[in-house]
């Protein structure tokens, strides 16, 4: 039997024989130490390398958004102020406007008021120049006539004078009176 039972264990395919196994564990730990040796640090390099990578992506990506973030908003003040100092702007346009016109106005009112001040004064110029014409004329007119009825001469300037001035003042009180 036990050359049969020598047999059966060679026959037993899932029991390796003992050299192999020795060979095989050998080789094995052999695999075991270059893969714990080199390999996997340089893996666990590479892959430390690849998380550093990514989170120094994902740290620049947040500052980078900070950064957008904190651009915007000030954007966004400065286009407030803008709009704060345009609409001031508008606001002393207008006022300035506002006062342009009525500085205008009141030129333009002073100026009327000249012209028709220089319009009253040229009219009574006119006025009393025209009496003084007519004056003139009704005097002579006046001494023609009175010396015709008188039948003298009234030349004498001085006496000429006194009557024209006597009758055109009797003329004026008795259009006053009139009135």
């Amino acid at each position: 039997m036990t050359h049969l039972a020598q047999e059966g264990e060679e026959l037993n395919p899932l029991v390796p024989p003992v050299p192999e196994l020795v060979i095989g564990t050998l080789a094995f730990a052999i695999v075991f130490f270059f893969l714990w040796k080199k390999l996997i640090p340089n893996i666990n390099r590479v892959l430390e390398e690849r998380r550093e990578a990514i989170e120094g992506g994902m740290e620049k990506a947040e500052a980078a958004k900070v950064e957008a973030q904190q651009t915007l908003d000030q954007y966004k003040a400065q286009l407030a102020e803008a709009r704060h100092e345009a609409a001031r702007l508008r606001n002393e346009a207008e006022q300035r406007g506002a006062e342009l016109i009525a500085e205008m106005r009141a030129e333009g009112q002073r100026q009327r008021e000249e012209i028709i001040a220089a319009g009253h004064a040229q009219i009574e110029a006119d006025r009393k120049a025209a009496a003084q014409s007519l004056r003139q004329d009704v005097g002579t007119l006046a001494t023609d006539l009175a010396g015709k009825l008188v039948g003298e001469s009234l030349e004498d300037h001085a006496r000429q004078s006194r009557t024209i001035d006597r009758f055109l003042d009797e003329l004026e009180e008795k259009a006053e009176a009139a009135r």
